[in-house]
């Protein structure tokens, strides 16, 4: 199970430290395993996912449903887990990431901050099986519980279409940077540089958050520092996706395997 620290954030939210492995099943005072269920339900946006002794396994069978069908564009099934949930009554605005105007929340969430960091050093330890038509990532976004706290720092983001061999080496477009969405304070810068990488081999992605800033790197080495950041907490949210328009490779079961997640405050 997680080990979670008791410290809170000035600005709201909840714990901002924990040792996350997996051991013995999924955390439900952490992980809600569910991908923003908001704008669907707990059953319809539930993930596929089971756990074991490399960690939490994140899948997408050809059997999982396709995630909110008659209201996202293009067609996406997902199985992700996210550290914090929560949205306002039945039929209003409040929820988070929406993905378009209008939307309106279907099931009310319960506000649950499992792990909502604020500042510090966060490392997600992964691996994954993509292909054509699936992707992977890894990211921290605002709580949205006021509507400008909405940026996202995203430690990894791989789409299967670009995972190759170039000069008899495992290569991918590795993408991190921040997301602004609806942050005035915040603007994009987000790139996806071509990296020598086998995204199939455990690998750990992290950012280290400073006031203005954000240092991202891959199994301590770093690869960009982006010169702004969020300054409100966020929550994780670990999740492969598949595409099913974008002729998937059939015999391909995309896999997100996450073996550990840290987290550490300022300081610790």
């Amino acid at each position: 199970m997680a080990s979670t620290g008791e410290a809170r954030t000035a600005g709201g939210g909840g714990p901002r430290t924990i040792d996350e492995r997996f051991v013995g099943g999924l955390d439900r005072r952490v992980w809600t395993d569910a991908y923003l269920p908001a704008w669907s339900s707990r059953e319809a946006a539930r993930a596929s996912w089971s756990v074991g002794a490399d960690g939490l396994h994140l899948g997408v069978p050809p059997e999982h449903p396709v995630w909110c069908p008659d209201l996202h564009e293009p067609r996406l099934r997902v199985s992700a887990v996210q550290s914090g949930n929560a949205s306002g009554p039945l039929g209003s605005t409040q929820g988070q990431q929406p993905f378009r105007e209008g939307l309106r929340v279907r099931e009310a969430q319960p506000t649950t901050w499992g792990f909502t960091p604020f500042l510090g050093r966060v490392e997600v330890e992964c691996r994954a099986n993509v292909g054509p038509g699936s992707m992977f990532s890894a990211w921290m976004v605002g709580l949205e519980d006021v509507p400008r706290r909405s940026g996202e720092i995203c430690l990894v983001e791989v789409f299967g279409e670009t995972v190759r061999r170039e000069d008899g080496r495992l290569v991918a477009d590795v993408g991190s940077g921040v997301h602004a969405f609806r942050d005035p304070a915040l603007h994009e810068d987000f790139v996806a540089p071509t990296t020598p990488l086998d995204v199939a081999a455990f690998h750990t992605y992290a950012v280290d958050w400073s006031p203005g800033r954000c240092v991202f790197s891959v199994d301590g080495t770093t690869t960009r520092v982006v010169e702004q950041a969020p300054d409100y907490p966020v929550q994780l949210i670990l999740g492969v996706f598949d595409f099913p328009d974008e002729d998937p490779d059939p015999a391909l079961v995309p896999e997100l395997v996450v073996r550990r997640v840290t987290g550490r405050a300022p300081g610790a």
